[in-house]
């Protein structure tokens, strides 16, 4: 796992731009990213006021260890191409990455690419740095998902826009995140999401679920957590601080998942390079390489989430 998927983004708290007191909130969240919200958050006749409190926030820090993102708004608005400008020119040296929503052709991530690239010339900052989170929300983008994964370097996650997606495809539900009513038995979005985690992965990106918008209600976000968490996506937009813990164990391994990964992988390499065998036994496991590829996926989740090992290997006697 590179360095980009490596950062940890179990809980990705949406925090509206034009509410300082939401700000000051999530600073004291325990989430693993945030995005600072110029989009649907934001009032029209507020946006251009809350792109100068983005940039206050980001300069003011206290976000340590955190993925430190903004939403602007789609390509394809008056505000975006000022959203990107004025965040980056004023805080781009405190921003990880660009949320871009409603994507549903590569072009608008290249024009992101290459507006990001003119600005870093510009005011100093290292070219490529700054990445872009690309949000799937109608059919176009779905169709086209592959091509916006490989439309530049600088992608870093897939994210899927479940209100807006189910609104394009004409979906007769009210209720974000559950079923559609009729739908059973199975998952109605299954097909999206795995377009949208297999595109990612064939990209060596991060796949980020949608949000669940029932705040309260944490019994059934943790349900709709589980079921992208179980397919292999990296974590999920929390809307309230109620939701954070529940992504945050969804989204990591178990600790004896995790310390068993840790010593698959310490007995394959053990068994590989010191004892120079093919065959590789864990106890009474037979591992290959294919048990190490898996092995390393559990690993990376854990260890970017900041897990520590309760177990160590040790080598069993010939």
């Amino acid at each position: 796992m590179n360095a980009v998927a490596s950062r940890s983004r179990r809980s990705v708290l949406a925090v509206p731009a034009s509410n300082p007191r939401f700000i000051e909130k999530a600073r004291g969240l325990d989430t693993d990213a945030f995005f600072l919200d110029l989009e649907d958050a934001v009032a029209p006749l507020e946006k251009e006021a809350a792109r100068q409190t983005v940039v206050a926030a980001l300069n003011e820090g206290g976000w340590d260890g955190r993925v430190r993102t903004v939403r602007v708004n789609d390509a394809t608005t008056a505000w975006a191409y000022r959203d990107v400008i004025t965040v980056v020119e004023g805080a781009g040296a405190n921003l990880d990455c660009l949320v871009l929503p409603k994507v549903s052709d590569p072009s608008h991530v290249l024009w992101l690419d290459t507006l990001l690239t003119q600005i870093e010339r510009s005011v100093g900052l290292e070219v490529g740095r700054i990445g872009i989170e690309a949000q799937i929300e109608d059919a176009r983008g779905l169709t086209r998902v592959n091509e916006i994964a490989a439309a530049s370097p600088r992608v870093e996650t897939l994210v899927y826009g479940p209100a807006d997606f189910m609104a394009s495809i004409n979906m007769k539900t009210l209720v974000v995140g559950e079923q559609p009513p009729g739908y059973d038995p199975g998952d109605a979005y299954h097909y999206v999401l795995m377009r949208i985690l297999m595109a990612a992965r064939a990209h060596d990106l991060q796949a980020i679920d949608g949000p669940y918008l029932k705040i309260r209600d944490v019994e059934a976000f943790t349900r709709s957590a589980r079921r992208t968490a179980a397919l292999g996506f990296d974590g999920k937009w929390v809307l309230h601080p109620a939701q954070v813990a529940a992504a945050n164990e969804v989204y990591a391994p178990t600790q004896e998942d995790y310390d068993h990964a840790e010593l698959v992988l310490d007995a394959y390499e053990y068994a590989t390079t010191v004892r120079r065998r093919g065959a590789v036994m864990l106890g009474d496991e037979m591992l290959d390489e294919a048990s190490r590829k898996m092995a390393l996926v559990v690993a990376a989740k854990g260890r970017a989430a900041g897990m520590k090992r309760t177990r160590e290997f040790v080598p069993e006697q010939e």
